[in-house]
């Protein structure tokens, strides 16, 4: 929040491209449209380049950003499979939604796949075009607060208009416009929810760790997540499923201060959980992601957490430093102690 900008009348900037790659992460992974005997569906947003600002004076809020997406999808029927990527060299703020272009490539091309071109072109694309159409307003509206005074703090009659009215303008129709094909319609409307509720949130960072520990990477996956393990090094009996954990199940650690759900478990190698602090907005999580990298006599742990409220980074870096990374140190003696 801006705390030196009376009446809200001196220019700010509020960079925003971590948070657009975690908006699209959120709202294109997963999308789908199925249609004529066909499925397809985003599996990955692999990259998010570019300049996205949103920026404020005398009460107006504008966004400028142009972007370049590129965005892993997989179709079948009922004859076979492929996977490919689609391309969009440009999403800027003047961009018409029918103005966004679509580079679709298929992975291992041959003749019995380039069918799968004109499939995602007609059922995805549709889908894509939806919600990339959406980004602008809703960037608007998840960052405007980060560079404004609380409207109960402006005196400036004008510049309070002028915030109201931007706050008008982005919550008229919120985010409801249709798909351009049948096809795409139902799937659109589950981005569309995921588009708001990323609104909702947060604005969130990223937090990156590489603690090294001397052990082998399936002693250290294993004391992550066998419950009498955890019990050894949290000092509290957590509440987990017994090992070996399966994949969707809840946990909770130092008594209620951490929580979230196991999202996937590569046995010996990674660790993804939805993972909160307890006194964080309700229903925010961030994703930790753990990958175990196995060397000669030790094994690196790379540690990744997406989604952490900004403000909160140091905290969680510590709070994983010290009540994880010391703690089974300690307990187990997997390496030196500084």
């Amino acid at each position: 929040m801006v705390v030196n900008n009376p009446n809200n009348w001196h220019w700010v900037d509020k960079n925003c491209l971590q948070w657009s790659r975690e908006y699209f992460n959120q709202v294109l992974k997963g999308l789908e449209a199925n249609g004529d005997g066909a499925e397809t569906a985003v599996t990955s947003v692999n990259k998010v380049d570019g300049d996205v600002d949103v920026s404020q004076r005398k009460g107006k809020v504008i966004s400028l950003f142009n972007l370049a997406l590129t965005i892993g999808f997989k179709a079948k029927d009922k004859d076979g499979e492929c996977q490919g990527t689609i391309n969009v060299p440009e999403l800027a703020y003047d961009t018409d939604a029918d103005e966004i272009q679509f580079d679709i490539n298929i992975h291992n091309e041959s003749s019995s796949t380039e069918r799968f071109r004109a499939v995602a072109k007609k059922l995805l694309v549709p889908a894509l075009r939806d919600v990339l159409s959406r980004f602008g307003k809703d960037l608007i509206i998840a960052n405007a607060g980060d560079i404004q005074l609380d409207p109960t703090q402006v005196n400036s009659q004008f510049t309070k208009a002028n915030q109201e009215e931007v706050v008008a303008k982005n919550s008229a129709g919120g985010s409801s416009s249709g798909a351009s094909s049948s096809g795409a319609a139902k799937n659109s409307s589950s981005a569309s929810s995921a588009s708001a509720s990323t609104t909702k949130v947060f604005n969130t960072a990223s937090v990156y760790l590489e603690p090294e520990f001397n052990t082998t990477a399936e002693q250290l996956y294993i004391t992550l997540t066998d419950r009498d393990r955890v019990v050894a090094w949290a000092r509290s009996t957590p509440v987990m499923p017994a090992y070996p954990v399966p994949v969707g199940s809840e946990f909770s650690l130092f008594g209620g201060a951490v929580s979230g759900k196991f999202i996937k478990l590569d046995p010996h190698h990674e660790i993804e959980q939805l993972w909160r602090l307890s006194d964080w907005k309700p229903g925010h999580y961030a994703t930790l992601d753990i990958r175990l990298s196995q060397g000669i006599s030790e094994t690196n742990m790379l540690v990744k957490f997406t989604g952490v409220p900004i403000g909160e980074e140091d905290r969680v870096r510590a709070n994983f430093e010290e009540y994880y990374v010391r703690a089974i140190k300690l307990t187990f003696g997997f390496g030196a102690v500084l």
